[in-house]
């Protein structure tokens, strides 16, 4: 599956944007989906997964602020992301995994991910 992010860009502190992941084909029936960050100097992170069920799991550095989202008709996942700090100035990624509905709840490590898109830049200063 190609994945391809939009919606990056350059905000205040305190700011907002809405990052935006076109899937080219239909994966939320029996996948993982998620964000996840990779800043200069840091180790890649996971932001945020959503379930076709869309139960969604967050990192504690976001949770509050940021919410993830997917329209099945549109095949587009989203990351709304409120209150943006510095730190969260990165690198940001769309990606998935397979997930049958017996395996455990969608996770944001990274590692688990098998599929990953090109990435947006977002920048918080």
């Amino acid at each position: 599956v190609q994945l391809v992010e939009s919606g990056g860009g350059s905000v205040q502190p305190g700011g907002s944007l809405r990052l935006s992941c076109g899937a080219s084909g239909s994966i939320y029936g029996d996948a993982c989906v998620g964000w996840l960050r990779k800043a200069p100097g840091k180790e890649r992170e996971g932001v945020a997964a959503v379930d076709s069920d869309g139960i969604a799991s967050y990192a504690d550095s976001v949770r509050g602020r940021f919410t993830i989202s997917h329209d099945n008709a549109k095949n587009t996942l989203y990351l709304q992301m409120n209150n943006l700090k510095p730190d969260d100035a990165s690198m940001y990624y769309c990606a998935a995994y397979r997930h049958e509905s017996w395996d455990p709840p969608c996770t944001i490590l990274a590692a688990r991910y098998t599929s990953w898109g090109q990435g947006t830049q977002v920048t918080v200063s």
